[in-house]
Formats: structure tokens, sequence, C-alpha cells
């Protein structure tokens, strides 16, 4: 059964609109949560919100946002106004542009959600959106209010259905040129080329999802099951970083690598 949505509105293309349901198409429900616990007495430490200059708890209805506008100074922002910024996109995802699929790179992708038809009216309104941005190769730009701030999103096609991708803000993404110019410019040898391109091979299998398991979470449940059953599980010792010795031919080392390849592929 699928998830309830959390956010319904409309598609909207020119005159063509359609109703629309949105779920996120990822979660950490399934994550183990800490809490911090009074080791004295067993009960939950609550977290409060303080006043920075007289210390006295902070009710959550006097709890407001606020610019800072300079030293000690802030200029107040009410929950209303924030909200009335950007009430067109609240509930209507109304497609401005579309870019090539191939323009957009990974690093402006944020959120992925999953975006459906919300009643069977609608159906064919959506599919013909879908499928034309699918037969030309196209995504969907369009704004939306999500997570309290309006959002450039991203729209695509996905088997039958569409992907929105919120996507991040222009002053977040950092440009690699400064990072990278650095690197010189090298030629590989031939040699090398063949031997890494062996080892690649040596290591390549089908997508798994089991390849991005999280082993902490999985030792974690371990340890909270044997003390609910009253056991001690003795918590593993640290291991130390390997640290790499001076390596005197790349060439060497990559003959070695695939020698050790080949036990671990029989």
């Amino acid at each position: 059964m699928a998830p309830r949505a959390f956010w319904k509105g409309y598609l909207k293309l020119s005159l063509v609109t359609c109703p629309v349901a949105l779920t996120p198409a990822v979660s950490e429900v399934d994550k183990v949560r800490l809490h911090t616990l009074d080791r004295r007495t067993g009960n939950r430490v609550e977290s409060r919100s303080l006043d920075a200059v007289t210390g006295h708890v902070v009710d959550e209805d006097d709890a407001v946002k606020g610019y800072q506008a300079g030293e000690d100074r802030y200029v107040i922002l009410e929950d209303e106004e924030i909200d009335a910024v950007a009430l067109e996109t609240t509930r209507t995802i109304d497609i401005e542009t579309f870019v090539p699929a191939t323009a957009i790179g990974w690093i402006w992708y944020d959120r992925p959600h999953f975006l459906v038809p919300d009643d069977a009216v609608g159906e064919e309104a959506f599919a013909v959106i879908r499928t034309a941005m699918e037969a030309t190769g196209m995504v969907g730009i369009a704004r939306l209010v999500l997570y309290r701030r309006e959002r450039a999103v991203l729209i695509e096609p996905r088997d039958r259905g569409i992907v929105l991708w919120t996507l991040r803000f222009g002053d977040e993404v950092r440009d690699a040129g400064p990072y990278f110019a650095g690197i010189a410019a090298r030629k590989v040898p031939a040699d090398l080329m063949a031997l890494v391109k062996r080892l690649i091979d040596e290591r390549t299998r089908a997508w798994d999802p089991s390849l991005v398991a999280d082993p902490v979470q999985e030792s974690l449940l371990e340890i909270i099951a044997a003390k609910r059953r009253g056991k001690r599980r003795k918590a593993p010792k640290a291991v130390a970083a390997e640290r790499p010795g001076n390596v005197v031919s790349i060439l060497d080392a990559l003959r070695s690598s695939i020698a050790a390849e080949r036990p671990k592929r029989r």
C-alpha cells in the first residue's frame, strides 16, 4: 500500500490542468533514533529554547523568525508574512519552462518526490504531459512551496509517473572550477590504463540496493536486541585506519591488486 500523500494540488501546463498528489520518494522512518537520557534516572532529557541574554525559557508561542540586520539587531518576520510571499505556488505546479533532461547537473538535484494523478478524471491530462516530456527528452521547471519555502522544482517522467525533484538554490551550489583548477592534466600510460580497466572489470557487478546498506544501523539493532533480551553484547573494537605504504611502482601495485581480486571473484 502506497504511503499517504503529504501534499495535494494541481499540475498545470498552459490550460491543461489535473489534480495530483505528491509523496517523498525517500524516507528515514526506519532509521534507528537514539534519545538522550539521564543516566541516573533513565528519564528522557528535555530540550528547551532559552533566551540567549536572560537565560529564561522561551515559550513556543513567543518564538519567532528574525533576520539579522546588524549586531544584536533583528527584523522580526511573522509566520503569516513568510507564508504570504508565495501563495500562488502553494497548491499549483505550473510548468513555466522546459529544458533538455541532460542540461541540469547532478549537483542541483535535492529531494526526490513521486508525483501521481489524484483522480481518474485527471489521469488523461497527466499522461499527456508525462508522455510528451518523455518523447521530447525534456523536463519541466516550475515553482512550488514545499517545506515552508518556495522552491524551483524539476519534473521528469519516470515509468508511468513523474518524479518531482526540489532543486538547490543558486547560492547553495559552489563552482567546482577553483577546486579542480589546480589538478594537473596528465596522460595516463596505456599499460596502466589497461590494468585499471581490468581491475574495474573484476569489481563490476549488477546494481543492488544492498550496496548502500547501513552496517552501523544493523549493528546498533543487534546491540539493542541483545540488551532487550538481557544480554550484554561486546562492542566491536575500533579498527584503526590503515596507513598506506610508500608505493614505489603504480604498475606493480595494480598487478598485485588484480592478483588479489581473482580469489575473491572465485
